[in-house]
């Protein structure tokens, strides 16, 4: 890919949907493994006093990482 000129729209992104299979069986076995992990995350929260606190300082974490990102 050349480099990014934000003057230029969408520079040489390519067409969506892509023309490769990307449902491949390596991507379909983690993607049952994220929904597991997920139901594992969802269950130990039911299980604490304030689920939401919990909650909250992800949600500050992804905030702070989201924003350190550099365009380059």
């Amino acid at each position: 890919m050349s480099k990014f000129d934000r003057r230029v729209p969408y520079n040489d992104l390519p067409l969506l949907p892509p023309n490769v299979d990307i449902e491949t069986k390596a991507i379909l076995r983690k993607t049952i493994l994220a929904g597991r992990a997920l139901t594992q995350l969802n269950g130990m929260l039911l299980n604490l006093p304030n689920p939401a606190l919990f909650l909250d300082t992800i949600y500050l974490q992804e905030a702070r990482a989201s924003s350190e990102l550099k365009i380059l």
